[in-house]
């Protein structure tokens, strides 16, 4: 089982071994789906709400059940492990390990689900780590905490947190022992100060309920026997740690996300991007004077940076200049001794390792909607794409209601991104989820399972570019 000594991650079984370098990826759309990797839109949990109303309940769990499957099955480990990965991230939705009518009450299809993954990774060699990605009453205001309303109601309400903290409880009893395990990512992207949805970019975290939070659940693992290492991560969305504590449990220490204009564009890489000149230099710059990086050396932690990553759907042209940025900035991270997994393995062609044929059956089929997305800008991720006449019209009223509200303390750039999220990620993108039902409705369980083998690791494209760039700095 690996452990942290004096600073870094060693397998602490095997005295005298040298430190393990943590690298690989992120497994996003699997048991925590997200509508820019899977393609459809919205949030996760209203989006099987509306199917089960088109389709029927048991239609619906037969699709997500199969989508599931050929998502991420032993081909796929076996690839990531062939690739050159040491370590895989598997984000995990608190909905397949507990339902909300039966709370505190576990899901033993959940857990059989992730034991297969886990049994796999032991077969290939690849460490896991077990990354809660969507908690109980929302941890942050996005899609990618299954959030349908902005609101973060886990920071307010005890019954949420005592889900939470018991959950990882569960998770501690069952795997302690499994070696096979690098850690537990306890909480993805927590925004603790964000009431009812609101934050400008000025933001302060609530370091007391952060804290207490974290010191429950890793009381909760340590007390089940689990001496499994745990990362925690900062706040708003993992870039502010300034106060979080870490030194009161061994093998405890941070992960930040760390994404940049560079990777995503548009632009010219090295060139100037958004106002600033990018090159290695600036990676390297820009990265020690992260907080995450700062605190992991004055604490003498490890730091695993859990997402980052580069784009692939921006101008076709510029995809080598994405390419080059990532290259910039893996070498950054080995540079400064930082584990990483990158975002994501495998989607519709976004950022993927792997993504799907765009002639595959899933693709055509779904391309409707993938268009009238694109039209909507629903999938709120996607920032980097030209602004659509719609986004222009949600920024333009943003600003007409920061006009009328003449509030001086408004953050006029988070006053357009979250109006713009609120009216086009969730509420569009809640009314398209029947557009994207309709597309599989009449159809044949057979039916339905062929067009979602379009997810299987044999019947995608592994995005050689990208792949290659990553091997490099796998090494």
């Amino acid at each position: 089982m690996l452990q942290i000594q004096n600073g870094t991650i060693v397998a602490a079984h095997l005295p005298g071994t040298p430190a393990v370098a943590l690298r690989g990826a992120g497994v996003g759309g699997w048991m925590n789906m997200e509508n820019f990797i899977n393609g459809y839109p919205g949030a996760e949990g209203s989006l099987k709400a509306t199917m089960s109303h088109i389709l029927g309940a048991n239609k619906t769990q037969f699709f997500f059940e199969r989508l599931l499957d050929y998502f991420l099955s032993e081909d796929d480990i076996a690839f990531l492990k062939a690739s050159g990965s040491t370590v895989v991230r598997l984000p995990l939705n608190y909905r397949h390990f507990e339902d909300d009518r039966y709370p505190f009450t576990y899901l033993e299809a959940g857990f059989q689900r992730l034991d297969r993954v886990l049994g796999w990774c032991a077969k290939y060699g690849l460490y896991a780590i077990l990354d809660l990605h969507a908690v109980q009453g929302w941890q942050n205001t996005d899609w990618h905490s299954d959030n349908t309303s902005r609101n973060t109601l886990f920071w307010q309400h005890p019954h949420f947190q005592d889900r939470f903290v018991a959950l990882w409880a569960e998770f501690a009893r069952r795997y302690r022992d499994n070696e096979i395990i690098a850690a537990y990512d306890i909480m993805n992207e927590p925004v603790t100060n964000a009431p009812y949805g609101l934050f400008s970019f000025n933001y302060t975290p609530d370091w007391e309920i952060l804290n207490t939070i974290y010191r429950r659940a890793v009381r909760a693992i340590r007390s089940a026997g689990d001496q499994h290492i745990i990362f925690l991560e900062g706040d708003l969305f993992s870039t502010h740690f300034s106060q979080l504590e870490v030194n009161y449990a061994d093998n405890l220490a941070y992960s930040s996300h760390n994404y940049t204009d560079a990777g995503f564009g548009p632009g010219i890489y090295p060139g100037t991007i958004n106002g600033r000149e990018w090159n290695r230099d600036t990676q390297m710059e820009l990265f020690l004077a992260t907080e995450g990086v700062h605190y992991a050396r004055q604490r003498n932690v490890p730091l695993w940076v859990g997402e980052f990553g580069s784009v692939i759907n921006g101008p076709i042209e510029e995809e080598p200049d994405r390419l080059r940025a990532l290259d910039d900035q893996l070498a950054t991270f080995n540079q400064c001794n930082a584990h990483w997994t990158a975002w994501t393995y495998k989607d519709v062609g976004v950022m993927g390792w792997v993504t799907l044929d765009p002639a595959s059956d899933y693709m055509q089929v779904i391309a409707p909607i993938l268009r009238t997305k694109r039209q909507l800008h629903t999938d709120f991720w996607m920032h980097w794409l030209s602004p659509t006449p719609i986004r222009q019209m949600t920024n333009e009223l943003a600003h007409s209601i920061a006009e009328i509200a003449d509030d001086p303390s408004l953050d006029t750039a988070a006053n357009e991104r979250f109006f713009t999220q609120a009216a086009l990620d969730i509420y569009a993108g809640a009314i398209l989820q029947r557009s994207f039902a309709e597309c599989f409705k009449g159809m044949s369980d057979n039916e339905i399972d062929s067009i979602l083998q379009s997810f299987a690791f044999h019947n995608c494209h592994p995005h050689t570019g990208l792949i290659s760039v990553l091997q490099k700095n796998m090494q």
